[in-house]
């Protein structure tokens, strides 16, 4: 007998249902889509506790340690209670990512190739000046999760990216030099807004406020974020958490396509590229 068939009669004898391979099935996807979501990210740690601490308590049961048992127990029982808070970074994130389905892509999409070009050249010219006179920058792409709560902290601009405007905004005399300028397709939304900063502690201790401001909103939405350093003008994204670091024109205009075409319903995340921090 084959060793299909004796799966087949196998499952059989134990009277499982289409129905129960299908459950097993999407379980196991929502189960791995979980892991995928909280791996890198202190949750990761936090799960392992949480299995560290399920596990003593199952080995103090069996060996008899009543006390250490009872202890564990309500330990656990707090913990379940404390869990919806613990990783309310992560359930946010989750929720994101499910509403970035086709049904609720943001007018972002909307834009065409051609402005989409033309706002790369302009994006381009101005980080090459930038760059040059060692400007700080912070300019992060809104993608599918909305980011009006951080446009509201800033000034608005309403204007179509151009290399002039967003010199003059970085310029260290410019009243909105210190903030993160927001863009909407081929609009630059607003200027000096404040973005949250990623409480990852195992950042490099190079790595100033503008880095950490644009890992933070990336943490916590789908946009991309480009610093430049004023200290010494390296080009650096960050998506998804995820900081790439010394980037040439050629490598960032390549990464901007990826995550920001239109042509793209979703962007490509940068699991390719490795933070050289």
């Amino acid at each position: 007998m084959a060793i299909w068939e004796r799966i087949v009669a196998a499952l059989l004898e134990l009277n499982i249902e289409w129905r129960d391979i299908v459950d097993i099935v999407v379980m196991s996807f929502v189960f791995y889509r979980l892991i995928l979501i909280i791996r890198g990210t202190r949750a990761e740690q936090l799960v392992k506790g949480l299995f560290l601490l399920l596990l003593a308590m199952v080995l103090s049961d069996q060996a008899g340690f009543d006390t250490l048992h009872w202890v564990l127990r309500q330990v656990m029982t707090v913990g379940l209670i404390a869990i919806p808070i613990v990783f309310q970074p992560e359930l946010r994130r989750a929720l994101e990512h499910l509403g970035r389905g086709k049904i609720f892509k943001s007018s972002f999409w909307n834009l065409n190739n051609q402005d989409f070009e033309n706002m790369l050249d302009e994006l381009s010219k101005a980080l090459l000046v930038l760059v040059k006179k060692r400007m700080g920058a912070l300019i992060v792409i809104e993608r599918s999760t909305g980011l009006k709560e951080w446009i509201d902290t800033g000034i608005p601009v309403e204007g179509v990216v151009t290399a002039e405007l967003l010199v003059n905004i970085f310029f260290p005399r410019s009243p909105l030099h210190d903030g993160a300028v927001i863009i909407q397709g081929n609009q630059i939304v607003a200027a000096g807004c404040y973005l949250p900063l990623t409480e990852e502690p195992n950042l490099s201790k190079e790595l100033g406020t503008r880095h950490r401001a644009g890992i933070g909103i990336s943490e916590q939405s789908d946009a991309v974020a480009i610093i430049v350093s004023e200290e010494t003008g390296i080009i650096s994204i960050a998506h998804d958490g995820v900081l790439t670091r010394y980037l040439d024109d050629k490598k960032l205009r390549s990464l901007l396509c990826e995550l920001c075409s239109p042509e793209k319903s979703e962007g490509i995340g940068l699991k390719s590229w490795r933070s050289n921090q």
